[in-house]
């Protein structure tokens, strides 16, 4: 998968690798805002028990 990402992307390799940096910051992004709130209710993780 990494490959065939490397290799669609357009530009010399340090131009690859700037664009690989800003995807990876989008889908990290992505996650944090609108999939891991949407999951974390799911999850039975919320009801913590310490002591």
């Amino acid at each position: 998968m990494y490959a065939a990402l490397w290799r669609a992307l357009p530009g010399p390799r340090w131009l690859k690798a700037l664009e690989c940096l800003v995807l990876l910051a989008v889908v990290v992004a992505v996650l944090f805002q609108w999939v891991f709130p949407v999951v974390a209710e799911l999850l039975p993780f919320n009801e913590n028990t310490v002591g």
